[in-house]
């Protein structure tokens, strides 16, 4: 029989996960977003072939293995799918800044840019690691390749469609910090392998969250414990998370974020291929192609002119919202997966009514396409929806956004008017 542990919950299993993961992150990492943030559905469950038959376990025995994973190298194929519900391919980058085509002057090999295509559709990844200072990964087209490559305080990225290189230090190469406002955008912090979306996962579950293992499987050839993690909380539009984790090593090997609402997953990235032995060093050098256009980072203006840009790219009044966290303008309401932040536009403005012309007819249809006009006791809004996350903008300029239902967004708002 497969393990099977179907009430254990994740309170102190939680803690010690996270006073114990690791901080070394297997390849460069990945923006993957969604509308309001960084966030991931893969399309049919990948190499999966029968489920085989290991030891009992717990999920806080699991949990544990996770975090004492000291894997550090790897080579390996894995498929990510992406799948918002958006209306039009691609639109979920275009609302991220530096998602919709940020900084022009960067290039085309930007990682920045470059990276935000993987938040739709299906792509397939090469990864390679070797410790925290050599990483690669490579996202294959039909008829071209774009490759990140991290090699001892460099970062490379080559994209052979446009014969672009974009070149720039990373963090370790820098002096202490003294130019860290030149590193590229969209390559720290963030979600890449099935193993930083568990560690993101599993950081943010608590007391409102189940944790159980349901069962085994075999990813990429190898035997895995599958860890399940569900809101215990209603409202959510998170259905479940799932995550295959390696029976011998405790490396994730696949992740499955899927909704409350059914359908495929929302987000699915896991290995086909996987091996644990140290990639050849050749595999991390990297010399730009005779003739091809370099982009230095320390050339480009960052920082308040980026910013700047990144504003204009925002329609309407949404480009008053950045940075309005510093601001007191940022509110979190409720918690765990039923969480709601609260935003006030300073210029107590929302989308401009219709016929107002204020706005195009033909962008007044599309946005009226997308959201559904809602009215309460805080007066009126539109909330747009996708898959995961739904956001609710008042007439009034008020922005209640989170992965929660448009019922619950409602509520939020009702609340906070009184």
């Amino acid at each position: 029989m497969a393990p099977n542990d179907s009430a254990e919950t994740i309170g102190e299993a939680t803690s010690t996960f996270v006073g114990r993961r690791k901080a070394t992150r297997y390849i460069v990492p990945v923006a993957v977003a969604g509308v309001a943030a960084a966030t991931i559905g893969l399309v049919p469950a990948l190499a999966s072939s029968g489920d085989p038959d290991l030891p009992k376990i717990s999920a806080q025995e699991l949990i544990e293995k996770i975090a004492a994973s000291d894997e550090e190298q790897l080579s390996g194929t894995f498929k990510i799918s992406t799948d918002l519900g958006l209306p039009l391919d691609g639109l979920a980058g275009s609302l991220v800044p530096g998602g919709g085509g940020g900084d022009k002057d960067a290039g085309a090999a930007a990682p920045q840019d470059k990276l935000m295509e993987l938040t739709s559709g299906t792509h397939t990844l090469r990864v390679a690691a070797d410790g925290p200072e050599r990483q690669k990964l490579s996202v294959l087209g039909d008829a071209s390749e774009y490759s990140v490559i991290h090699n001892q305080g460099e970062v490379w990225a080559y994209d052979s469609k446009s014969d672009e290189v974009y070149h720039a230090e990373a963090p370790e190469g820098r002096d202490a910090g003294k130019h860290a406002e030149k590193a590229p955008k969209g390559t720290e912090g963030a979600a890449a392998t099935p193993k930083d979306f568990a560690e993101k996962a599993l950081a943010a579950a608590g007391d409102t969250t189940s944790v159980t293992v349901d069962g085994t499987a075999q990813v990429a050839g190898r035997d895995a414990y599958q860890l399940l993690i569900k809101p215990k909380q209603s409202g959510s539009t998170i259905g479940s998370v799932r995550i295959a984790v390696d029976a011998e090593n405790g490396v994730p090997l696949k992740f499955t974020l899927s909704a409350a609402s059914g359908g495929k997953a929302v987000v699915d990235a896991g290995f086909t291929k996987v091996d644990f032995a140290k990639p050849a060093a050749s595999t991390f050098a990297f010399t730009p192609p005779k003739g091809a256009k370099v982009t230095e980072a320390d050339e480009l203006e960052t920082g308040k002119d980026e910013r700047g840009a990144a504003q204009k790219a925002l329609p309407g009044q949404l480009a008053e919202l950045d940075g309005l966290a510093g601001e007191g303008g940022f509110n979190v309401i409720g918690k765990g997966w039923t969480s709601i932040a609260e935003i006030k536009s300073p210029g107590g403005k929302g989308l401009p009514e219709a016929g107002s012309g204020d706005m195009p007819a033909e962008a007044q249809g599309f946005l009226d396409a997308l959201g559904d006009k809602v009215t309460g006791k805080f007066g009126s809004g539109t909330v747009f929806k996708t898959r995961l996350v739904n956001a609710l903008l008042t007439d009034d300029g008020s922005v209640y956004v989170g992965a929660v239902t448009k019922d619950a967004l409602v509520r939020a708002a009702d609340a906070a008017a009184k």
